[in-house]
């Protein structure tokens, strides 16, 4: 696919994209081309250039580019397609800001309950927290987002509100948007990455917001002075 720098989005591993869903296949395939780093920053493309390499018309294809456009990660180019949306890095101090903040609330406003589901539910979150654990510390880049995102996702839907745990998870996509082009710079990210996902679970278990608040906000200062020391090269 023609654009202004790296690779072409792939086909899912079935190799052709099937009919049924085909707008959010199509706009799960080209997040994970962005947060992988293989579609660049100020990247464009058109909407006939992605049905071409999916094999499939243009209107889902044009739903899910317009999907990924109001979640942030593709900008409308008037009269050329779409690109690749470029964050500077204040705007990555922004969404960190945001983020905080959104948590912060959360913790402080609601409780999450003792009972059996609950628990249930926060062991599943745990292991998932393992699991963003084990590929952080590996500096295993692409499994790390993937964990990362389900483990925030799931443990933000534990307090209730969709409509926090939505914009949450728009945050941390945008956010690792953001992270994922200056830290492919790194040859070897072991050590590197942030891996306190059971400590937080663990804090939240016991009803410890003054811990789970100061795990949060040690987690956003990692991760500012991680990006910042790569973006100064």
């Amino acid at each position: 696919m023609p654009g202004t720098g790296g690779g072409s989005p792939s086909r899912n591993g079935s190799g052709a994209v099937t009919r049924s869903t085909l707008r959010q296949q199509v706009a799960d395939a080209l997040r994970d081309e962005v947060l992988g780093g293989r579609l660049q920053p100020g990247q464009e493309f058109t909407v006939k250039e992605i049905a071409d390499q999916y094999g499939v018309s243009a209107t889902p294809v044009r739903e899910a580019l317009v999907d990924l456009s109001a979640q942030g990660l593709l900008d409308a180019v008037q009269h050329r397609g779409f690109e690749v949306r470029a964050y500077s890095l204040d705007d990555y101090r922004e969404m960190l800001e945001a983020r905080g903040i959104v948590m912060d609330g959360i913790f402080r406003d609601k409780q999450i309950d003792d009972g059996p589901r609950t628990a249930a539910v926060l062991a599943a979150v745990r292991r998932r927290g393992e699991e963003a654990r084990r590929a952080a510390t590996a500096g295993e880049l692409n499994v790390l987002i993937g964990y990362d995102l389900r483990f925030w996702r799931e443990l933000s839907d534990l307090f209730g509100n969709v409509h926090l745990a939505d914009f949450l998870h728009r945050l941390r996509v945008q956010t690792w948007v953001c992270a994922v082009q200056h830290l492919r710079r790194l040859a070897d990210l072991r050590g590197e990455l942030w891996a306190g996902h059971t400590e937080l679970v663990d804090a939240l278990a016991r009803h410890d917001v003054r811990a789970a608040h100061e795990i949060v906000a040690a987690h956003n200062a990692d991760c500012l002075a991680l990006v910042e020391r790569l973006a100064a090269g």
